[in-house]
């Protein structure tokens, strides 16, 4: 099970022009800029954000649109080209809070047990994160575009809940299930819709320390969601069995 880490308000970007001010330096620039965002095609909005970069060389969207790639590649399920986007996006801004999440993800998910480099890989993901987390909730309101208060501080929450996600893939791998409980739990308090993949892995956290009264809460919830994606919906269910099951063997 495979989710795009970042989910951002389109439109709260394209006010804001990434998180930091920047602007197109003309209505061309704009516009071709506004037609990257529209694009629903993953293939096709990578090659629109290369085509743009290549005609506005000297853009200050570079880090935002760099971003922008990161997510389709990561849509993809292409990890090494989601990494390369996302360095170069940080490279351009080291402030893109967005690129560092992803790239904190993409680390932690491939990450795996046996892997040599394993804790270099994870406790890099971890930097990422913890930067992600302060930066996002410390960072001011952009004064480009028309962004109220409100929309920012759903903004900050959100990636600040995106790097606790992170930080419990982290903990995941380490097999610190507590732990990975924990930052999972305040991902999906910390927004006002929580993100039903994360609701999964937090109930796996509670199945795996005996949270068994938690795990049936936020299963209960997931399996109540509104069209519900038959993958998930899938997941859920055999999370289900397991915690009764497991409450059954309690009795």
């Amino acid at each position: 099970m495979r989710k795009g880490l970042l989910s951002c308000t389109a439109a709260l970007l394209v006010a804001a022009g990434f998180s930091w001010a920047q602007a197109p330096k003309s209505a061309k620039e704009g516009d071709a800029f506004m037609a990257i965002q529209k694009e629903p095609n993953p293939d096709e909005r990578i090659k629109k954000v290369e085509d743009f970069l290549s005609k506005y060389k000297d853009t200050e969207l570079k880090s935002m649109a760099l971003q922008i790639a990161a997510t389709a590649a990561d849509q993809k399920r292409d990890s090494v080209k989601a990494m390369v986007y996302a360095q170069q996006a940080l490279d351009a801004d080291p402030m893109n809070y967005e690129a560092m999440l992803l790239m904190g993800g993409e680390l932690a998910q491939h990450t795996r047990e046996n892997d040599l480099d394993k804790d270099e890989k994870l406790g890099k993901a971890e930097k990422l994160a913890t930067e992600a987390i302060t930066g996002a909730a410390n960072s001011p309101k952009p004064k480009v575009g028309k962004v109220t208060d409100a929309q920012w501080s759903e903004y900050q929450k959100d990636l600040v809940a995106q790097g606790h996600q992170v930080m419990g893939l982290i903990a995941t791998v380490r097999k610190k299930m507590d732990v990975a409980a924990n930052e999972f739990k305040m991902a999906v308090e910390g927004v006002a819709n929580p993100d039903v993949v994360t609701e999964i892995r937090l109930t796996d956290a509670y199945i795996q320390t005996g949270k068994l009264d938690e795990a049936q809460a936020i299963n209960t919830k997931v399996l109540a969601t509104p069209n519900l994606n038959p993958q998930i919906k899938q997941f859920a269910d055999d999370q289900k069995k397991r915690i009764d099951q497991a409450k059954s063997g309690k009795k």
